[in-house]
């Protein structure tokens, strides 16, 4: 066997081993950072009072609802990532959350605005990892280990995708 060949087939292993690890780490992330998240949400929603008032304080619209709606966001939103469900319009949805978490406290408006001179402020904030995972999960989707995964599986592949029948429309007018 040639170098070259030998070369080949090794890297074409790790490539092999890095998807296998792949599916690893968004489970870790999902399991951790959604759950964590989940633990938020329910805090904000068990109390209710200290959030509104707290979100007062930083001037956002419509309080007590945005509370609300920030606790239930965050309460479902890391269960839906803890199960790999709905994985990409949720990694969406905690995407857009973080980002105004980010921009709605003035200190990590700070952190974001001064990245560029200093990073470590930014990564120790505390919106950062649910930041990270939900855009990770949105890039990637929610890995092998989910419910999207056996909805693929068992439901979308045995119906055909949307994708399918336009590829075989366009085959048939051919």
């Amino acid at each position: 066997m040639s170098i070259m060949r030998l070369a080949e087939a090794g890297y074409r292993l790790l490539i092999l081993v890095g998807d296998l690890f792949q599916h690893v780490l968004l489970l870790v992330f999902r399991l951790n950072w959604g759950w964590q998240l989940f633990i938020n949400g329910k805090g904000k929603l068990a109390n209710h009072g200290d959030i509104v008032d707290f979100f007062k304080s930083l001037n956002l619209p419509f309080p007590d609802f945005t509370a609300w709606f920030v606790g239930g966001v965050e309460c479902l939103g890391g269960l839906a990532l803890v199960a790999g469900f709905g994985s990409r319009a949720v990694g969406l949805i905690l995407t857009i959350n973080m980002t105004v978490a980010y921009l709605s406290v003035p200190d990590d408006r700070q952190k974001v605005f001064n990245i560029l001179k200093e990073q470590d402020p930014f990564l120790q904030a505390d919106p950062f990892f649910y930041l990270l995972t939900a855009i990770v999960v949105f890039v990637f989707g929610s890995g092998f280990f989910s419910v999207d995964q056996l909805l693929k599986s068992f439901v979308f592949e045995k119906k055909g995708s949307p994708a399918q029948a336009d590829d075989q429309t366009i085959e048939s007018k051919n």
